[in-house]
This record gives structure tokens, sequence and C-alpha cells, in this order.
């Protein structure tokens, strides 16, 4: 069954435009937990705009204690700056079960584009290889069709996380045949190198389900905005019971 990973950092972001500690983001990761989800995943930005480092390292506690996974989001290139100690150092700290490199800039809103696998993979290499050392499994973040894909496998990634915004925007305009065939055509390209196959973004309880049944072995999907959006007409709990119910309908 594919595993169900929430991201919290919504509920960060609506605690941090007030100050305080409302909501409380181990509160509702201890919610997501006791509905059926099976892990937690956070993306601490450099800039510190919803999850925090201190977050980070209640939720490695947590997640340890309950027997779940944690997945750790970010760009390893980033660099540290006062209240955010760089990626690789956080991970040193709260050894995620998971690591999923993004290549995100500070400026970008959200993750929209995957790794470039094309040109000096040296660097990134290095970070696997650091990160696998910690005892983390390693996923790269990658768009639907990305040539050279298989390089992945190379750099001593264990997964890739299939970039899933362009798959819901062709959802929601009616036409998701073309993206769901690029996403199934990445899917197997990665697991024929050995690869496992995670997705995530703009991941919602309409375009779950027809995702799930078209790309084959999904092992993880992340879903946070829609998830946490949803809650606030049905509660948290009864949403993720909801996410939960659409990933056991799945194909194994």
């Amino acid at each position: 069954m594919t595993a169900l990973s929430v991201n919290l950092n919504k509920v960060a972001v609506l605690r941090n435009s007030r100050g305080g500690r409302e909501p409380d983001v181990l509160r509702a990761a201890r919610t997501c937990l006791a509905a059926g989800a099976h892990g937690l995943t956070v993306h601490p930005r450099p800039d510190a705009r919803h999850i925090r480092a201190d977050d980070v390292l209640a939720l490695a506690a947590l997640t340890r204690q309950a027997g779940v996974e944690f997945n750790l989001e970010g760009n390893p290139f980033a660099p540290p700056r006062p209240g955010y100690p760089g990626f690789l150092a956080l991970c040193a700290q709260a050894r995620p079960a998971q690591a999923t490199l993004v290549p995100d800039s500070d400026a970008q809103l959200t993750s929209d584009h995957g790794f470039d696998f094309s040109g000096e993979l040296g660097p990134l290499r290095e970070h696997i290889a650091a990160l696998k050392a910690l005892g983390c499994r390693v996923s790269l973040f990658v768009d639907a069709g990305a040539p050279q894909l298989e390089r992945a496998a190379a750099l001593g990634a264990d997964r890739i996380e299939i970039y899933t915004g362009p798959y819901a925007e062709a959802f929601a305009a009616g036409t998701p045949a073309a993206e769901l065939a690029r996403c199934a055509e990445t899917a197997r390209r990665a697991q024929a190198v050995g690869l496992g196959v995670n997705a995530g973004h703009d991941l919602n309880q309409a375009n779950l389900g027809p995702f799930l049944h078209a790309v084959p072995g999904v092992l993880e999907v992340s879903i946070g905005h829609a998830l946490i959006g949803e809650a606030l007409y049905a509660g948290l709990a009864a949403t993720v019971a909801a996410y939960r119910r659409i990933v056991e309908a799945a194909p194994a």
C-alpha cells in the first residue's frame, strides 16, 4: 500500500502569521498520526517562513516515539544562516528516515521543478553520500519525463519523488491523460534502475486516486497544502482518514 505522509508546513504558516504557539504543530502531528497517517513530512526553509529548526527536532522525537517515518525535505546547497544550520546539519540532528532533496531557491514560493541531471553532479553525489552515512534514505525531487533520470541511481539515491504539480493542473482542467502517462513512464524508468518512487505536490482527494491507479508502484505520497485546506471544512482527523481510505483503495 502507498504510504501517506502528511506535510505540516501550512500549520506552521498559520502559527507564524500571528506569532505564539497556536495552532500547535505537534498537536496537529499527533492528530494526523492518530487518524492513520503513516508518517510526517516538513520542508524547513532557510527563512523560517513556516517550519523552524526547533519544530524539526520536536517532530523527529515524536516520530521516533510513535515508530513512524519522518521525511525531511530541503535544498542541500542552501547555505546556513541564523536559525537555519543548513540541511545536512539539520538532518544530522534530526536523523529523519528519509531526506528528500529539492532544488528550490530562497525566493521560491513553493517547490516547482525537479533536479536537472545533465552536467556535473559531483556535489549532489557528495550530499547524498553524507546523508546516507547518517542513515537517511535519500529521495530526489524530479520532473515527470526528466531527461537522464537514470543518473539518479548512479548518484546513490534510493528513490525519486515525482513533482505532480503539472498533473494536478491538468486534472483540474479536465485533461489529465498526457500528464498521467508521463508520470507512469517516469515511474517505470526509475523502477527499471532500482529506484523507489514517491510523489507529491498539489495532490488532493479528487486527483490522488486516479494518480495511484495509473502510476505503478508509488511507495509514498506527501500531501500538505490541499489536505490542510480541506481540513478547514471537514476537520483534520476526518480529512486524514479520507486520504487513508484513498491510498488503501489503490492497487498494491
